[in-house]
C-alpha cells in the first residue's frame, strides 16, 4: 500500500512539473491575474471616462462613498451633517477648530474676509482639507444688499429684478467665477422668495414680485453660477408672504397650499429644474399647512421631496436664529437639532457665537438615533448625499480607479495597474 501511494505522489509531482513548464513557455493560455492591494490612489490609472465597477458598485464615486461610510462612527456621520462658522482670519485658529469638530463645511462670514481676493484664496486653501474629500467652503454671496466680499461689484437682486433675465445670467456668471477664484465652492446666494412689498424684509433681495418673473431669474442665476460653484436656493418655502425677520422671530404666512403652489413655489421649482444643488429651509411658519417652523416640519420636507421632486441636499438656515426667536420652545439647540434632522434636513447650518460647542449637538442627535427617535438609515442617506457631493468636488472623482482587494477577483472584473516609477 505504501509503495502504491509513493508511485501516485511521484506521478502527481511529474504532472505538476509538466504543467508549470508548459505555462512558463506559453503553451497553455492561462490568464495571469496579479492581485492588487489597497494603497495610494495615485498608483492607479485614471480613466478618461467614468467606468463601471461590477463587483461592488456602478461608479467610482459610489465606491468611495460606500467605503468612507463604512469606516465612520455614528458621531462621525452626524458631524458630517454640519456646516459651521468660526470668526476671524487666523488660519491656525480656523484649522484647529475644524480639526477638532470635523464638520463637512465652513461658511465664510464677514469676520472671515480679508482685504484682498488673494488673501482670501490663501485662507480657503488652508481650510479646505483633503484634496480627495474637500470641505464645503460656503458663503452668502447674493450681491446687492447681502454680500460678504467687498470685491464683488456685480449686480444683485435689488437691480436684477427690474432687468431682463439675461442680466441675471451675466451677473451670476461673473459672481460664480469670482467665488471660485477666491476658493469657495458653495454659494448660499440665490434668493427664491417672491416679494411685491417694498417694506418687506426680503423685498430688496427678491428677484421678483410674482412667481413667474422671479422664477426666470432664479433659474438664470442657478445655471450661471453652477458652472463655477455649487448653487443653493433659499428660503424654502418662501419668505415673501411671511412678514417679519426670521433672524429674530418665526414669521408667519397666511398662504394655503393651493395659493403657495400657484405663486411662491414657482421660483423654487424653476431653481430645482435649473440644477440647484441645495435647498435652504427658512425658519418660517405656514399655519394653514403646518404651524411648525418649516425648517422643523416633516410636512414641508415631504412637499419638497415628493411634490417638487428635489433629490439634492436639504440644509437649514442658521440654526441659532431659532434660539434667537424669543420663543421658549426653540431655546434649546439640541432639541432644535433633533427636530430638524427628524424633519428631513440633510445638513444643519450654524453661525454661532464662539461659545457654541458642536459636540453637544452631535451627542444629542446621536442619542436620538440610538433611542429610535431618528432612524439611523435616515442619517446614512443624508451622509451619502453629503459625501457624494463633497467627493464630486475632487476633479478626478469620476475617473479614479479604486484600490483593489479580493473583490477584484470577481469574474468579469478587469483591473489595470500603473507601475510605480
Amino acid at each position: 500500500m505504501g509503495s502504491r501511494r509513493r508511485r501516485i505522489l511521484r506521478w502527481l509531482g511529474v504532472l505538476t512539473a509538466v504543467v508549470l513548464i508548459l505555462v512558463g513557455i506559453g503553451l497553455l493560455n492561462v490568464p495571469r491575474v496579479e492581485p492588487l492591494r489597497f494603497g495610494d490612489p495615485s498608483e492607479y490609472i485614471q480613466m478618461s471616462e467614468p467606468v463601471s465597477y461590477e463587483p461592488w458598485g456602478s461608479h467610482p464615486v459610489d465606491f468611495y462613498v460606500t467605503e468612507t461610510l463604512s469606516a465612520m462612527s455614528l458621531e462621525d456621520k452626524i458631524r458630517s451633517l454640519l456646516i459651521v462658522n468660526y470668526p476671524g482670519t487666523d488660519l491656525v485658529n480656523l484649522q484647529d477648530y475644524l480639526s477638532r469638530y470635523r464638520p463637512s463645511g465652513f461658511i465664510l462670514m464677514g469676520s472671515n474676509i480679508p482685504a484682498t481676493p488673494e488673501e482670501l484664496s490663501n485662507l480657503t486653501a488652508g481650510i479646505r482639507g483633503s484634496a480627495e474629500l474637500p470641505l464645503f467652503i460656503g458663503i452668502d454671496e447674493e450681491g446687492g444688499q447681502v454680500k460678504r466680499l467687498p470685491y464683488d461689484v456685480f449686480a444683485g437682486a435689488d437691480l436684477l429684478r427690474n432687468e431682463p433675465p439675461e442680466a441675471t445670467t451675466a451677473a451670476f456668471q461673473q459672481r460664480g467665477e469670482l467665488l471660485k477664484r477666491v476658493g469657495t465652492n458653495l454659494n448660499f446666494g440665490v434668493v427664491a422668495d417672491v416679494s411685491a412689498d417694498p417694506l418687506s424684509f426680503i423685498y430688496g433681495r427678491s428677484f421678483g414680485a410674482e412667481g413667474v418673473s422671479a422664477g426666470e431669474r432664479v433659474a438664470a442665476a442657478v445655471e450661471a453660477e453652477n458652472v463655477s460653484v455649487l448653487s443653493t436656493i433659499k428660503h424654502f418655502p418662501g419668505h415673501g408672504s411671511a412678514p417679519g425677520d426670521s433672524h429674530v422671530g418665526v414669521p408667519s404666512s397666511p398662504l394655503t397650499y393651493e395659493q403657495w403652489i400657484a405663486s411662491d413655489a414657482l421660483p423654487f421649482e424653476a431653481g430645482i429644474s435649473a440644477g440647484a444643488d441645495m435647498v435652504m429651509f427658512g425658519h418660517l411658519s405656514f399655519p394653514a399647512i403646518d404651524p411648525l417652523p418649516s425648517s422643523l416640519s416633516p410636512a414641508w420636507h415631504s412637499i419638497l421631496r415628493q411634490q417638487l421632486g428635489f433629490t439634492g441636499i436639504i440644509i437649514t438656515d442658521d440654526m441659532t436664529m431659532l434660539e434667537n426667536s424669543s420663543l421658549p420652545e426653540y431655546s434649546d439647540p439640541v432639541t432644535n437639532a433633533v427636530w430638524a434632522i427628524a424633519a428631513g434636513n440633510d445638513m444643519l447650518l450654524y453661525v454661532p457665537s464662539v461659545s457654541f460647542d458642536p459636540d453637544t449637538v452631535v451627542a444629542g442627535v446621536a442619542s436620538a438615533v440610538r433611542s429610535g427617535r431618528i432612524p439611523e438609515s435616515q442619517i446614512t442617506d443624508s451622509v451619502t448625499r453629503v459625501l457624494t457631493q463633497r467627493r464630486l468636488l475632487f476633479p478626478d472623482a469620476e475617473r479614479w480607479i479604486p484600490p483593489c482587494d479580493e473583490r477584484c477577483f470577481v469574474w468579469g472584473y478587469v483591473e489595470v495597474k500603473k507601475e510605480k516609477g
